[in-house]
């Protein structure tokens, strides 16, 4: 059997690149499934040629894969009470068990402020009375995860994990719910699963390749903490390219920490002048997104509780 090799195949796209034989423009040729660069008659052909075809594979999957890791962030959504876009920290939002909405705390402490006594317990959104009795909470959440609301599943799990609420702890429920809530695609469980396999506790062993998988789905899924600490990670291991790639786009939607390690990385020439330039203009723009007086007097009045 002749063998071509990848590079020629890639420069013809109607033939094996394992025997070379043509289809004629017929497309009865099927393309390599994970990096698509090349093409062949039949598994045969496919198996025959994977020696030679190996390594470019694998280095188109690692090139494929670091676009969609440092596709840059979409920003978060609005909140649905005053349109202004959701904070990046988590700490300032809140999740309602009622209706599964995620509220700024902003919008929350101005209701609870502004309302009559008898309306200043209700859920923003969809005004209904917040739970006054642990089980109350538990059974809402358990409804939205039935909803598939994947906050709703993290929250339950952490709920489960901690046997808070009323719940007997048990790891096993809350493993299964984060992993539940990550396979919806939601960052914070993922962040979450990244955290746990770090470890080496109680809900999982440590593994140290599923809490770096994890942390990318994470990142890539909008989570800025993750996004943080990948770059954290990269710096660590001397990718410093990498890292201020990550540390670029977080701040890019607002991240503090990567604000000013981006601002060093550029005295110290790894990040480019413009690149900086472009990623002040975009934290400026961010944080200006995600500001408000009422937001402002909620971090005010937590920092005095």
């Amino acid at each position: 059997m002749s063998t071509i090799t990848t590079k020629n195949a890639d420069n013809s796209k109607h033939h094996c690149a394992a025997c070379g034989d043509s289809d004629d423009g017929g497309g009865s040729l099927k393309a390599c499934a994970a990096c698509n660069l090349v093409k062949y008659c039949n598994k045969s052909c496919q198996v025959a040629h994977w020696p030679a075809h190996k390594k470019a594979c694998k280095e188109r999957l690692a090139e494929l894969f670091d676009e969609k890791l440092f596709k840059q962030l979409l920003p978060n959504e609005d909140c649905p009470i005053c349109y202004l876009r959701l904070p990046i920290d988590l700490g300032q939002s809140m999740h309602q068990s009622c209706c599964g909405k995620i509220l700024c705390c902003g919008c929350v402490h101005a209701h609870e402020a502004a309302a009559a006594d008898t309306e200043k317990y209700k859920c923003v959104f969809c005004r209904t009375e917040r739970y006054s009795l642990d089980e109350e909470l538990i059974e809402r959440l358990k409804k939205r995860v039935e909803a598939n609301d994947a906050q709703a599943m993290v929250n339950l799990g952490n709920y489960y994990q901690f046997g808070n609420s009323g719940l007997r702890q048990d790891n096993a429920k809350a493993l299964e719910l984060f992993h539940k809530s990550a396979e919806l695609g939601f960052h914070c469980a993922h962040s979450n699963l990244s955290f746990y396999y770090h470890q080496n506790g109680d809900i999982v062993g440590k593994d140290t390749r599923k809490a770096t998988y994890h942390a990318q789905l994470a990142a890539m899924a909008g989570n800025v903490s993750a996004r943080y600490n990948l770059g954290c990670d990269e710096y660590n291991a001397g990718n410093m390219d990498r890292a201020y790639k990550h540390w670029m786009i977080s701040a890019n939607v607002g991240c503090d920490l990567s604000m000013k390690l981006v601002q060093k990385g550029c005295k110290s020439g790894f990040v480019t002048k413009d690149d900086y330039a472009k990623t002040t203009r975009a934290y400026g723009i961010s944080i200006d997104e995600m500001k408000s007086d009422d937001r402002d007097k909620a971090a005010a009045a937590f920092r005095a509780s």
